[in-house]
C-alpha cells in the first residue's frame, strides 16, 4: 500500500508540473492511472487525458509506459517460489524480549547530546548485494572523491577576458549528476524481491536520458570565467526553455530551505563544495607594462540604438520607446555627473503600490500563523506534559537538562561598541569652520517649501508617460501569448554587441565634426576676423603685460568675451609654450571637449595635435600637444604623480566662480606649488564681479577686467510666489511669444526632467492655439550630445523665434546669441550631504542673488532685453544668499580627504582652503575612511588607502575591490561594482507588472541583491550582450551597456596597479564576505517581518518588496545594505545577508560576539 501511495504521488507530481499547477493533485493522478489501466490503446488514453489539459505526446507516452510497467510489476509472481530464502532472524515476525528492559516511555536524547557509545552504528551488510548495489555505490564514492579533489581556483588572463568569444552554453557545461534523493526501487529488502533484467535496463535508460537532458553545474575551471555559461537548474522533468517562461515561485512551494534544487544558477548546492588542494599551483602573473594606458570617457552611449521592431509596430510606439531611452539617459547622467542620486528618481519610485500590496499580503500570511504568545503557551504545555510523565514514572529521564534554552536555538548575539580612533578623540581640530553651513537661507520660506515639493506639472507628466509606455505591447512571448498560441518572430539581424569595444561609444572625439558657418556673421568673416571681433582682443596687449609682470592674475569678464578660447592662444603666441604646456581647467566635461574643438578649428589643426583635451577615462592628446583642456579633477590627479606640475608653464582655471569641489582643492594646492615654482603662471577667470575673494586668497593678486557687450535689461519681479514654477514658466513663455517683439527666449530650469517637461508642454499648448507664430523649442544641458547642443547656436528654420530651455550651464559656460527675454524660475539643483542616510543627494534649492543677476544679464548680449523673475522682490532680498554656498561646505568629503592624504597633507588644518569645510563633514569623512581601513589609528594613509585612491569610485566600492583581491574573487566583484555604478537595470511597466516581476524573480539569488546583479550581468553576457534578450526580460539594455563600459574602465585601472584578476567559481560565499567588508558599518539586524534596525544607530529600515530577500521563505538575522532610499519608509537598497561572525571579524571596532554564543 505504501508503494501504491508513493507511485500515485510521483504521477501527481509529473502531471501537476505539466499543467503548471502549484501543488501535486493526487485526484487527477488516480484518474490518469485508471484511464491507463482501462484503455489498452495509447491513442484512446491520450484522447481521454486531453480533458485535463494540454499534454505533449512524449509526456503521455512516458506516463503510459510507467503505469503499465508498474502494473506488471505488481502482478508478477514472487521469486520466492523458485528459490527458497532462509528467514533472517532480524526480520522475524516474532519479537523476542530483551532482558532487564525498563517499562514505560523513555525520553530520548537529541543527536547533539548523545555520546559516542549511544550513537547508532551503521555496519555494512555481511553478504554482498545480489544486485551489485554495493559495487555501484563504491564506484560512485570514488568518482565523487576524484571530482572534488580536482577542483581549484582559476586565475584568468587579461587577454582571455577581452578576446575570448562566447560559445554555446550547452557545449561548455560538463555533465554532473544532480544531488537528488534517489527513487525507491524494488530490492530484496524492499518490494517484491528484486527487479528483472528487462526492468533494470529500462531504469538505466531512463536515468541516462535524465542526465543528458539536465546537465550539471560542474564546468571547466580553467576557462575564462566571464565567458562561461552558468549551470542550468537541475530540475527533473523540465527543459530550460520551459523554466525561463515561468516564475520560479509557481513550481511548488520551493524556498531556499526546501527547494529540490538551486533556484538560481551559479549557486553551490550542498553536494558541490569547492576544496583547495595542497598541490594546486597558481598561474604566474602577467608582466605589467610600466606606462599608464590612455583611458576613456564615461559619457553615455550616443549612438542611435536599434529599434526593437518585434515589440512595437507603430510610430507612436517608436516615440514612446525613444522617450524611455531618454528617461534612462537622464537618470544616469544626473547620478554620474554629480556623484549623487536625485531623490525624485530613486529606484523605488515606481514600486510604491506594489510595495504596499506585498507588505499587506505578507502581514496577512503572518496573521494566520501562531503568535509568539501562543507559541510560548504551546511550548510550556509540552514541557508540563513531559514533567508529569516523568513524575508518574511512565517516562524516565536519561540526562539532566541544565540548559533552559531551546535546543535548536543557534542565534548569534552581537555586542555593539562605539570605538573611535585616537586621532578623532576630540582633542584635535581639523578645520576653522566648526559649525555646519546651511545651504538654504530660510527653510520656512515660500521658495524653500516650493523647492521641497517640486513641480506638480512634472509629476503629472511623469505619471502620464509611465501609463502611455505600457498601453500597448506585443503579447508574443508572454504567458497570455503562449496560451493563445501567438509566436514571436525572431529577427535574424538582432543586434549583438559581443565583439564590440565597450568604450567605443563614449569616445567624444569619434563623434565630433567641424562646425559649419550658419549665421551671416560667421559666413561673411574669416576665423581671424571672428577672433578680432571678441572684446578680449581689444585689451590683448594690456592683458599679456599684466600676466608677464605678475605670477597670479585674476581676470573678470562677462560670458562671451572670449576669455576661455583666446587666453590659451594668446599665451601660446607670446611664447609660453616654449617652456612647457598650457593647461586650462573646466568644471564640466562637455565644456572641456567643446572648447578644445573650437580652439583647434581656430588654430587650423587636428584635435589631439597641437590642441587636445583630457577628461575622465579619455585622453585625446599626443606628444605634440601644447594646449591642453581638461577637467579640474584630472589636473588634481596629475598632481599626485607630479607634485610640482613641472610639465606646465601656465595654468588657467576657468569658471572659478562656480566654486566646484575640485576647484577649491586645486586652488589650495596651486597656492603651495606657486611658492616652490616661481616660473609658473596662474590665471584665474571668473564671470562675476566677486573677484575680491580670489585676489585676497592669492595675496592681493591684481584683477583685470574685460569689458563686455552689455545692454540695459529690465528686471520684472512676480507679484506673488508661483506654486508651480514649470507651469508658470510655460505660461510666461507663451505670453512673450504671442505679444512681444522678435527675440529669442531663454528659460532656466533645475534639471533635465524639468527641461523636457517644459518643452513637451510648450509644444502641446502651441498645438491648441489657432495658427500661432512658428516657435523652435530647443533644450540644452550638459549631458546633451554635441550635435544637439549645436542647434541652439544655429539659425532656426524660417527665422522662427527660438525658446532655449537650459540649466545653469547657460549662466556662464555657454553663450547663446539673440537672447532678448530671460525667464528665471529661481531654482537650481545642488548636491547636498544628507547625514541621515550618509550620502550625497541632489536637492532643488533657491538660487543666490549672484546667480539671479548672472541669469538676468543673459538678456542684454545683443540688445536691450527683459528678465522675468518668477519670484517676488521680497524673496530675492530675504530668501536668497548673496553668493553661492561652495560645494566643499555642503558635500561629503571622503574622496577629497583621501586625495589630500595621498598628496602628503598630514594635517588638514594646515591646508589652505578658500572656504574651510565644516568640522562635522571632515570628521565624518575621516571616520568613514578609518572604518574602511584607509587610515590607521594615527590618521595616516595606509597601503589599502593608496590603492583605494586609484579607483574613481566611492570609497566603499573601492574597498570592496581591494578586499576581492584578498579573497580571490576580483572578477565577480568587478562586475558588481560596475552594476552599482549605473541606475536600476530592471524596468517595470504598470500594465505588465506581474509579468515583469516574474521576469525579475528569475534572476533572484535569495541571499543577496548584489549577487542578483551579478547573475543578471552574467546571463546577459552568455546571450552575447543582445538587446532583444534585455527587452524580453524587462531589463534596460543601455544601462547594461553602460555597466559593461564602466567594468572595462575599472579593469584598465586594475591593470595599471597590477591587481590580479581571479575568479572564485561558484563559491559565492566569499563574494558576500567581500561585500560585508565594505559595508559592515551599514549593518542591520532583524526586528520584525521585513523590518530591520541599524545595528549602530538603531534607526528603522525595511526590506523593499523588490528585494530578493523579501518573502524568500526565511529572514536572515543580519544584513548589510548599499544605501538607504527615503520614500514612504526608510528602504534598504541592494541588501545582502551576512554571517554575524563576519561582522565581528571585519568590523571589530563595532561588533563582537557574546561569549556564551561561541560554539
Amino acid at each position: 500500500m505504501a508503494e501504491d501511495t508513493t507511485f500515485i504521488h510521483d504521477i501527481a507530481v509529473d502531471v501537476s508540473r505539466a499543467l503548471n499547477l502549484t501543488n501535486p493533485n493526487e485526484l487527477i493522478a488516480k484518474k490518469v492511472i485508471q484511464f491507463a489501466e482501462n484503455n489498452g490503446d495509447f491513442e484512446r488514453f491520450s484522447q481521454v487525458c486531453g480533458t485535463f489539459g494540454r499534454f505533449s505526446k512524449e509526456f503521455l507516452n512516458d506516463i503510459y509506459v510507467k503505469i503499465k510497467n508498474h502494473k506488471r510489476t505488481q502482478q508478477k509472481p514472487s521469486s520466492a517460489k523458485s528459490k527458497p530464502i532462509q528467514q533472517d532472524q532480524s526480520r522475524s515476525e516474532v519479537l523476542l524480549l530483551a532482558n532487564n528492559l525498563p517499562g514505560g516511555l523513555i525520553k530520548t536524547k537529541n543527536k547533539s547530546s548523545r555520546t559516542d557509545e549511544e550513537r547508532p552504528i551503521f555496519k555494512a551488510p555481511a553478504q554482498p548485494s545480489k544486485l551489485g548495489l554495493d559495487e555501484l555505490a563504491r564506484k560512485k564514492r570514488h568518482a565523487r572523491m576524484v571530482q572534488e579533489g580536482a577542483e581549484k581556483k582559476v586565475k584568468l588572463n587579461w587577454e582571455e577576458e577581452e578576446s575570448q568569444k562566447e560559445v554555446d552554453s550547452e557545449t561548455d557545461i560538463k555533465t554532473h549528476k544532480p544531488h537528488y534523493r534517489s527513487q525507491r526501487m524494488d530490492t530484496p529488502s524492499h518490494g517484491s524481491g528484486g527487479l528483472s533484467d528487462n526492468e533494470l535496463r529500462r531504469l538505466e535508460d531512463r536515468r541516462r536520458r535524465d542526465r543528458n537532458r539536465h546537465g550539471s553545474s560542474n564546468r571547466d575551471r580553467r576557462r575564462d570565467y566571464d565567458d562561461m555559461p552558468p549551470p542550468e537548474t537541475p530540475r527533473r522533468g523540465y527543459k530550460r526553455s520551459q523554466w525561463e517562461e515561468q516564475t520560479p515561485r509557481r513550481h511548488g512551494s520551493y524556498t531556499p530551505r526546501s527547494s529540490p534544487g538551486n533556484m538560481t544558477p551559479f549557486r553551490r548546492d550542498s553536494g558541490y563544495s569547492r576544496k583547495a588542494t595542497g598541490n594546486a599551483t597558481a598561474v604566474a602573473r602577467r608582466t605589467w607594462e610600466s606606462s599608464t594606458p590612455a583611458v576613456r570617457s564615461t559619457a553615455y552611449d550616443e549612438v542611435a540604438l536599434e529599434y526593437p521592431e518585434e515589440f512595437h509596430g507603430s510610430e507612436e510606439d517608436r516615440r514612446r520607446w525613444e522617450e524611455e531611452q531618454a528617461q534612462l539617459d537622464r537618470e544616469w547622467y544626473q547620478m554620474e555627473d554629480t556623484g549623487a542620486i536625485d531623490e525624485t528618481h530613486n529606484p523605488f519610485s515606481q514600486y510604491e503600490e506594489y510595495a504596499s500590496g506585498k507588505e499587506n499580503d505578507l502581514a496577512q500570511k503572518q496573521m494566520k500563523k501562531l503568535s509568539a504568545r501562543q507559541a510560548q503557551y504551546n511550548h510550556d504545555t509540552n514541557m508540563w506534559e513531559a514533567s508529569r510523565m516523568l513524575s508518574s514514572g511512565v517516562a524516565q529521564r536519561i540526562e539532566v537538562d541544565t540548559d533552559f534554552d531551546e535546543e535548536n536555538e543557534h542565534r548569534v548575539h552581537l555586542l555593539v561598541h562605539d570605538f573611535k580612533p585616537p586621532f578623532l578623540s576630540g582633542k584635535a581640530v581639523f578645520t576653522k569652520q566648526l559649525e555646519a553651513v546651511q545651504y538654504v537661507k530660510d527653510p520656512t520660506s515660500d521658495m524653500a517649501i516650493i523647492a521641497r515639493k517640486g513641480s506638480r506639472l512634472v509629476r503629472e507628466k511623469r505619471a502620464e508617460a509611465e501609463r502611455a509606455k505600457a498601453t500597448k505591447f506585443d503579447i508574443a512571448g508572454t504567458t497570455l501569448g503562449n496560451v493563445m498560441g501567438v509566436k514571436s518572430q525572431e529577427k535574424e539581424d538582432d543586434k549583438s554587441h559581443e565583439g564590440e569595444d565597450a568604450k567605443a561609444d563614449s569616445k567624444f572625439a569619434s563623434h565630433l565634426k567641424s562646425s559649419e558657418a550658419v549665421s551671416d556673421f560667421a559666413r561673411t568673416r574669416t576665423m581671424r576676423e571672428q577672433r578680432e571681433y571678441l572684446p578680449v582682443f581689444a585689451v590683448r596687449e594690456d592683458l599679456l603685460r599684466v600676466v608677464r609682470d605678475n605670477q597670479v592674475v585674476i581676470i573678470v569678464g562677462e560670458t562671451g568675451s572670449g576669455k576661455t578660447t583666446q587666453l590659451t592662444q594668446y599665451l601660446h603666441e607670446d611664447g609660453y609654450t616654449k617652456y612647457g604646456k598650457i593647461s586650462c581647467t573646466q568644471p564640466r566635461r562637455v565644456a572641456a571637449m567643446s572648447v578644445a574643438k573650437r580652439v583647434a578649428e581656430e588654430m587650423g589643426c587636428e584635435l589631439g595635435d597641437t590642441v587636445g583635451y583630457t577628461i575622465r577615462f579619455e585622453d585625446q592628446t599626443s606628444e605634440k600637444t601644447l594646449i591642453r583642456y581638461m577637467t579640474d579633477g584630472i589636473l588634481l590627479r596629475e598632481s599626485m604623480t607630479a607634485p610640482d606640475l613641472d610639465q606646465y608653464s601656465a595654468i588657467i582655471m576657468d569658471e572659478a566662480h562656480e566654486r566646484a569641489l575640485n576647484t577649491d582643492v586645486l586652488m589650495g594646492l596651486l597656492k603651495k606649488i606657486l611658492s616652490r615654482r616661481r616660473d609658473l603662471k596662474l590665471i584665474v577667470t571668473s564671470a562675476t564681479m566677486n573677484a575680491e575673494r580670489f585676489s585676497n586668497f592669492f595675496g592681493n593678486a591684481p584683477c583685470f577686467f574685460i569689458p563686455g557687450r552689455t545692454f540695459p535689461v529690465d528686471v520684472m519681479f512676480s507679484k506673488t510666489s508661483c506654486e508651480d514654477y514649470v507651469d508658470s514658466a510655460v505660461k510666461q513663455a507663451l505670453a512673450i511669444h504671442l505679444s512681444k517683439p522678435a527675440g529669442d527666449i531663454l528659460i532656466f530650469m533645475t534639471g533635465q526632467e524639468d527641461i523636457e517637461t517644459t518643452c513637451a508642454v510648450l509644444a502641446e499648448r502651441l498645438q491648441q492655439l489657432d495658427n500661432p507664430p512658428p516657435l523652435a523649442i530647443l533644450p540644452i544641458y550638459s549631458q546633451l550630445p554635441a550635435d544637439l547642443q549645436a542647434k541652439i547656436f544655429q539659425r532656426s528654420e524660417n527665422n522662427a523665434r527660438k525658446v532655449v530651455v537650459a540649466t545653469n550651464i547657460a549662466e556662464t559656460s555657454l553663450t547663446v546669441d539673440g537672447i532678448m527675454y530671460v525667464i528665471d524660475t529661481g531654482y537650481c539643483k545642488l548636491k547636498v550631504y544628507n547625514p541621515r542616510i550618509g550620502m550625497d543627494a541632489l536637492q532643488v534649492t533657491p538660487i543666490s542673488q549672484a546667480n539671479a543677476n548672472q541669469r538676468s544679464g543673459r538678456a542684454g548680449r545683443t540688445g536691450p532685453g527683459v528678465a522675468y523673475r518668477l519670484y517676488t522682490e521680497e524673496a530675492y532680498r530675504n530668501e536668497m544668499f548673496v553668493n553661492n554656498i561652495p560645494e566643499i561646505q555642503r558635500t561629503n568629503l571622503a574622496s577629497v580627504v583621501l586625495q589630500l592624504k595621498s598628496l602628503g597633507v598630514k594635517n588638514l588644518l594646515d591646508f589652505d582652503f578658500m572656504d574651510p569645510p565644516p568640522q562635522d563633514n571632515i570628521l565624518n569623512s575621516m571616520y568613514q575612511l578609518w572604518i574602511l581601513g584607509a587610515f590607521d589609528d594615527n590618521g595616516d594613509l595606509t597601503e589599502a588607502g593608496r590603492k583605494m585612491n586609484e579607483f574613481p569610485v566611492d570609497p566603499s566600492l573601492a574597498k570592496m575591490l581591494i578586499a576581492a583581491e584578498e579573497h580571490e574573487c576580483t572578477a565577480e566583484v568587478l562586475t558588481i561594482v560596475s552594476m552599482l555604478s549605473v541606475p536600476s537595470v530592471f524596468y517595470r511597466p504598470k500594465e505588465r507588472q506581474e509579468e515583469s516581476d516574474a521576469a525579475r524573480e528569475k534572476f533572484f539569488v535569495p541571499e543577496s541583491d548584489h549577487l542578483t546583479l551579478l547573475h543578471v550581468y552574467t546571463q546577459w553576457k552568455i546571450n552575447h550582450y543582445r538587446d532583444d534578450w534585455c527587452n524580453k526580460h524587462f531589463i534596460h539594455a543601455k544601462a547594461m551597456r553602460k555597466a559593461r563600459e564602466v567594468r572595462s574602465q575599472l579593469m584598465d585601472i586594475m591593470k595599471t596597479i597590477k591587481m590580479p584578476y581571479v575568479s572564485c567559481g561558484t563559491d559565492w560565499d566569499v563574494i558576500r564576505k567581500c561585500i560585508c567588508s565594505a559595508y559592515f558599518h551599514q549593518a542591520a539586524r532583524v526586528k520584525g517581518i521585513g523590518e530591520y534596525v541599524n545595528c549602530r544607530s538603531g534607526m528603522k529600515c525595511h526590506l523593499h518588496p523588490t528585494s530578493a530577500l523579501f518573502g524568500a521563505g526565511f529572514t536572515p538575522d543580519y544584513v548589510v545594505y548599499h544605501e538607504l532610499v527615503l520614500t514612504s519608509k526608510e528602504y534598504m537598497q541592494c541588501v545582502t545577508a551576512v554571517d554575524p561572525y563576519w561582522l565581528a571579524e571585519l568590523g571589530p571596532m563595532f561588533f563582537s560576539v557574546r561569549d556564551k554564543d561561541r560554539r
